[in-house]
């Protein structure tokens, strides 16, 4: 596979919304983000696909099938970026499908399925207080009330900016056509890396719980206060960290648990903090461990804080449930990276993708490949070079599986008569 195309289109797509620090910043509705969604479609344009924006603007690009054009195989990834992130999450994925459609269409003509790609318009949440507003959208899930109050960090409102860069409410509906989707995306993470394996087949994203936490207790002088008579906060919340992390530790993968920020009051050297707020973030591929283990530790915090005397406040603002991928999907994938040779892992990713979104609608699976050192959201993401040729090749191999191979017979068995949903 020649992958000029895509090292042309990465350089390009890359120098909008660059950053000065090296970086790349595209936010959803910004100008930079409008000017990167027009130049895919010009892209896909050139390659022959009929392209169209919905009222949001996530953008399609479609080439029809020749013998079942209402059974549509669709790839693709998101545009947007998190502020001074890199250049290859969700871009590549993007910039890869494309480039694996040209090859097919190139080599065999019309495929048999009708051929889609999206570049979605959002993921990741950086500019409004919102995330997975594309995914959302397409599969027609989206709360337009949730919306149409947020601002941005200038308080410009959401609403307003969509309509400024010509979008605006659509009406939800879902399509019935898709009959596979896969997603190519880096790892993020450096598993793939550390075990020395070419490829991810994902089988499962975690589900995800968030909390807030904060314990109140009295803040006092730090000179004069005995150590007996303390009601100090984050001595509280060092012990429940400390017995939280030696457990999660004590279980390992694939749970995982971070306490990530730490706001303590009045955070100034010389006063014993009298409260203190925390977070806590949990994952799980199992719903029902997910949940067990977090109560477990819900319960754990409100002894610690009774017996030092501290008041505990805790809420859960996230409970997203473990998203499993269509085992036709992935098992296709695998299939093919079996055919191919190339050295792969089965797993679960511990990151969030718009594919959790659209897995309970559409039989979706993913396909990693390895980031350099795990770095990503960081101007220093970076894939080498042949694990990128491996994705776009794979994935390649797995559209031709999908749509371009007879159909009647193969494709795993997918039809537009498939359920949808898990499967």
């Amino acid at each position: 596979m020649e992958l000029a195309p895509t090292v042309r289109r990465l350089d390009q797509l890359s120098s909008i919304g660059s950053d000065p620090t090296g970086g790349l910043t595209r936010l959803l509705y910004s100008d930079e983000w409008l000017t990167a969604q027009k130049y895919v479609q010009e892209e896909m344009a050139a390659m022959g696909m009929t392209t169209k924006f919905d009222g949001v603007g996530n953008l399609f690009g479609r080439i029809e099938g020749k013998d079942l054009p209402n059974e549509t195989v669709m790839t693709g990834s998101h545009i947007d970026t998190v502020v001074n992130g890199g250049n290859l999450d969700g871009q590549f994925g993007v910039l890869a499908s494309l480039t694996a459609v040209e090859y097919l269409k190139e080599k065999y003509g019309q495929p048999q399925r009708s051929l889609e790609v999206i570049s979605m318009a959002e993921e990741e949440g950086s500019r409004f207080p919102t995330v997975f507003w594309g995914s959302k959208n397409f599969v027609g899930i989206a709360d337009n009330e949730e919306v149409k109050d947020i601002k941005d960090g200038q308080g410009k409102g959401f609403v307003d900016e969509m309509r400024r860069q010509g979008f605006d409410f659509q009406e939800q509906t879902r399509r019935d056509d898709i009959v596979a989707f896969v997603e190519e995306h880096i790892e993020q993470g450096s598993i793939l890396e550390t075990e020395g394996d070419q490829i991810g087949v994902v089988t499962s994203i975690a589900g995800q719980r968030r909390y807030n936490i904060t314990l109140k207790g009295q803040a006092n002088h730090a000179g004069t206060t005995p150590m007996s008579y303390r009601h100090d906060a984050v001595y509280g919340m060092a012990k429940i960290v400390t017995l939280a992390l030696e457990r999660a530790h004590e279980i390992g993968d694939p749970l995982v648990m971070t306490f990530g920020k730490v706001v303590p009051k009045p955070n100034t050297v010389n006063v014993v903090p009298g409260e203190v707020l925390f977070t806590m973030d949990c994952r799980h591929t199992d719903p029902d461990f997910l949940i067990e283990f977090s109560t477990q530790v819900e319960e754990m915090m409100k002894e610690v804080a009774q017996d030092m005397g501290l008041g505990i406040e805790i809420d859960r603002w996230m409970d997203e449930a473990p998203v499993p991928m269509s085992e036709k999907v992935y098992q296709t994938i695998e299939n093919c990276a079996k055919s191919g040779g190339y050295k792969y892992r089965v797993m679960h990713s511990g990151a969030g993708h718009y594919s959790q979104i659209i897995a309970p609608v559409y039989p979706t699976a993913m396909i990693f490949v390895p980031s350099i050192g795990g770095i990503s959201h960081n101007p220093a993401e970076e894939t080498n070079f042949e694990d990128l040729v491996n994705g776009v090749q794979l994935l390649a191999d797995t559209l031709y599986e999908l749509a371009v191979a007879n159909c009647q017979t193969k494709c795993n068995g997918l039809s537009k008569n498939t359920s949808y949903g898990v499967s």
